[in-house]
């Protein structure tokens, strides 16, 4: 009584305690959307970065992304239905609108997975009653996994491909070991940067780092935050590390070497390393230096196969400006996108290799299937250097998970890419230098009254706000700054950079009080 749920990217969330009628109820709808695509669907039982106390649930739709947003209202209205009576006519009116045959004569198949949590076990057999309450619906248990391995499964099954866990292991260490193979003489990682130490975040993430682990001969990789004695995302983990910008637990002054760091469910990585023993203080390298890597190694492959291939790489206003300087200086494609992954996968899926990552280190690279058709085809009339780029591409097509971001095959693709290029973190991480930014939020009494374009960078409304933003940002060296509203709380979002930290702070500072006198807004808050 009095919750009201709401689907979003990362599906529904909330207290565990809560979820288990809406997770039936998301296993009704995971059993009718495999009855209309005629499809496998993905369920996952999971709330990633999340405290451990919640849980939620998300669909899986047959290419292994997310369910598809024409669906969320329906995801909605079932969650909050408040009788059972309500939630009978809601179903039945969506078959009749969407033509489903309801009638037992065809098969649907839904795959269940889950991390680590607590709640797991009990939110996993709702989901189950849920499936098998739709005639001719079964539900699959492909047990504790990372949610981008469930994805993964979906997309698999759904091609005809073996999709057990073993299966991914064997796709990944294999495709790593390509790449390591095609690497040219000389190359090599200086000896004192061979070991990798990787926060597991104590989730899931640290238990199939370990079994891929096997299976990687020469990669040395040290697992802390196993979730045998801390807390699940209690200060480790991805998100904790981008924002905090300090070292996770199990963590000290010694750990000088290269580090990387997972979310709860091993959709998100990061990397950093400690400047020096003196301070807990990191250096980052978030999601816009990985998406850097790995456009740089792609470049570079594209031109030696020397097929005019188009790619894109695709980011938010939220990534980071000398990023995106740097990106273009390159001659690279940039496209920017609403914020949000749905907006950057669809984006991403219109080039023939499209690149995107948040700079919280979720994020993958699409490859069309007339690109790889080509690669596959001309493998045998390249000559020696183009057909070892191509190979070198078709191996990264298959160790970069597709369906979403993934921190395990996004890891191997970021060691191998150093080790092909003889880089040391401190190489890459100084490609460029991130510009100071500062974000605030505003709250407001209607946050709708905010309306952009381009992306989110421009405000249209309310008329003459975008005006006295721009006055404000002309005041600054390298001074970018624009407002959003926000997608679930009425507060309107203010990010701003500029060539110094107490500029950029001035900087959001000033446009905060903009969209108060524009808004008439409560307060505003660092975040």
């Amino acid at each position: 009584s009095g919750v009201k749920l709401s689907y979003g990217t990362s599906g529904f969330r909330a207290d565990a305690s809560i979820l288990q009628s809406t997770v039936f109820r998301v296993g009704i709808l995971a059993a009718l959307r495999s009855l209309r695509t005629q499809s496998v669907i993905g369920l996952m039982i999971t709330a990633s970065h999340n405290q451990v106390s919640d849980n939620g649930i998300k669909v899986g739709d047959p290419s292994g992304g997310m369910l598809t947003q024409d669906w969320e209202p329906f995801a909605d209205s079932i969650a909050n239905a408040p009788t059972p009576q309500e939630l009978l006519q809601l179903v039945e009116e969506f078959v009749a609108k969407e033509g489903i045959r309801f009638d037992g004569s065809r098969p649907a198949k839904v795959l269940l997975g889950r991390d680590t949590r607590p709640s797991g076990d009990s939110l996993l057999e709702a989901a189950k009653q849920g499936i098998s309450s739709i005639v001719g619906a079964s539900a699959v248990d492909m047990g504790i996994v990372t949610t981008p391995q469930l994805h993964w499964m979906v997309r698999a099954k759904n091609k005809g491909l073996k999709a057990a866990e073993l299966d991914y292991f064997e796709q990944l260490s294999s495709s790593y070991r390509c790449l390591l193979d095609l690497i040219p003489n000389g190359s090599k990682v200086e000896k004192a940067e061979n070991k990798l130490v990787v926060d597991g975040a104590n989730g899931v993430g640290s238990e199939k780092l370990e079994g891929l682990k096997k299976s990687l001969d020469g990669l040395d990789i040290e697992i802390r935050n196993t979730g045998k004695e801390g807390v699940l995302n209690e200060g480790v983990g991805a998100d904790f590390v981008q924002k905090e910008k300090i070292l996770p637990q199990e963590f000290g002054p010694k750990d000088c070497c290269r580090c990387a760091s997972l979310d709860g469910d091993a959709d998100r990585l990061v990397y950093f390393t400690l400047p020096s023993e003196s301070s807990s203080k990191i250096d980052l390298v978030d999601g816009d230096k990985i998406l850097t890597l790995f456009a740089v190694f792609i470049k570079e492959q594209m031109v030696e196969d020397g097929y005019h291939a188009r790619l894109g790489v695709i980011q938010t206003a939220y990534a980071n400006g000398a990023s995106t300087n740097y990106l273009r200086q390159l001659g690279l494609e940039i496209a920017l996108t609403p914020t949000g992954v749905k907006y950057l996968h669809e984006k991403a899926a219109e080039y023939d290799v499209g690149i995107y990552f948040e700079a919280n280190g979720h994020g993958t690279i699409l490859f069309s299937d007339h690109f790889l058709s080509w690669l596959e085809a001309k493998n045998n009339e390249l000559g020696s250097e183009q057909k070892k780029a191509a190979l070198r591409l078709l191996a990264v097509s298959k160790l970069i998970n597709q369906a979403v971001g993934d921190a395990l095959s996004g890891l191997l693709l970021v060691e191998a890419i150093l080790i092909h290029k003889g880089w040391s973190i401190c190489k890459w991480n100084g490609l460029y230098q991130d510009l100071p930014s500062r974000q605030l939020k505003v709250k407001v009494i209607d946050r709708t009254a905010v309306v952009t374009e381009n992306a989110e960078t421009i405000a249209v409304k309310p008329p003459g706000i975008q005006e006295a933003i721009n006055a404000e940002i002309a005041k600054y060296p390298c001074g970018r700054c624009f407002i959003r509203p926000s997608g679930t709380e009425d507060v309107v979002r203010v990010y701003a950079e500029a060539s110094t930290q107490e500029a950029a702070d001035s900087l959001a500072n000033s446009v905060a009080k903009i969209a108060d006198q524009f808004l008439g807004s409560r307060s505003s808050s660092s975040v």
